[in-house]
């Protein structure tokens, strides 16, 4: 009997290419190959679909993604993991249920709410659950500057584009190079407060629950230089009172069910004087071994490959 047929889709046309790729890469080396027959594909920065080989897909008569539908038409599950936009942000959700392939992580709807930092903050303010003051602009020269503030665009991940500003001429460049990577950015009040993460996973046989929340402990800006240079101190679990992680967990499932959240998602937090603030949602977090998601539950004895294949199989039900 031949193994479960799973797509593992890498790559993408966004600054979080690389991490993609990454992401893929270390998915397929755990799959259990007992159990699953991992079937590469790569979307390249341009655009075109690569197969197995690394080759693009294109033939004489069909481009690269019509040959790749004609892949992923033999494979009995897709997991998607592209970061970002036309990825992450329910691109490639549509595209499996458009060709009626199961997939593992949130449908359309949700994806592209949770790469919508604005979107996100108004669900989440919504239903109960905190976000940072800020205000959404489109032109640098909008701006009025009441420092220090935090840049970022709204749809983009991997901290591309995050700037702290502590100085009022340092706004208008900041916005500027945050709107090279989407035509909205977030301008956001700086927050006093621990860096709290928590993962919600739709586990196939216990039910809905979190894992233990991760405190990122770093110097200054969890920026896209320190998230991956190995700087940053990762805690698991995370310090908190009964009451606090309560309220954690409380706050994490409000905004991953307001969102139509299904499988996976990372959602992240500020834990201040006044109680958790929202910062994001990430529908497809990082996913290789040492992300923070993997690196979660493993503290609960659940491995990565334990974790990948409850994925898959959720996404089979």
């Amino acid at each position: 009997m031949r193994g479960i047929r799973v797509a593992v889709i890498g790559g993408g046309q966004n600054c979080e290419h690389d991490v993609s790729v990454a992401s893929a890469k270390s998915v397929r080396e755990a799959l259990d190959p007992a159990k699953y027959e991992a079937v590469a594909l790569t979307i390249g920065r341009d655009g075109r679909w690569h197969g197995q080989d690394g080759q693009v897909l294109d033939t004489l008569t069909s481009g690269s993604l019509a040959v790749a539908l004609d892949v992923l038409a033999t494979c009995d599950v897709v997991l998607p993991l592209v970061h970002g936009p036309l990825g992450e942000d329910g691109t490639l959700a549509g595209l499996c249920a458009l060709a009626g392939v199961p997939y593992v992580g949130s449908p359309l709807r949700a994806g592209a709410l949770a790469m919508d930092k604005w979107a996100t903050k108004l669900v989440a303010e919504a239903v109960g659950v905190r976000t940072a003051k800020g205000a959404l602009v489109t032109n640098a020269s909008t701006v009025d500057f009441t420092g220090p503030v935090v840049v970022k665009p709204v749809a983009a991940g991997s901290s591309f584009g995050v700037k702290l500003v502590e100085r009022e001429e340092d706004l208008e460049p900041a916005v500027l190079q945050a709107l090279e990577l989407d035509d909205r950015v977030l301008v956001e009040e700086v927050l006093d407060g621990r860096e709290i993460d928590i993962a919600v996973l739709d586990d196939p046989d216990e039910g809905r629950r979190t894992g233990p929340p991760l405190e990122i402990r770093v110097p200054g800006l969890f920026d896209t230089t320190v998230k991956y240079d190995g700087s940053a101190q990762f805690v698991i679990p995370a310090p908190l009172a009964d009451t606090e992680l309560k309220a954690l967990e409380d706050a994490a499932l409000r905004v991953y069910e307001a969102l139509g959240c299904r499988g996976l998602a990372r959602v992240d937090f500020f834990l201040t004087g006044d109680g958790f603030v929202l910062n994001e949602v990430n529908t497809m977090p990082g996913m290789t071994a040492e992300s923070q998601v993997p690196k979660m539950f493993a503290a609960t004895g659940l491995s990565y490959p334990d974790l990948l294949d409850k994925l898959v199989r959720g996404a089979m039900r």
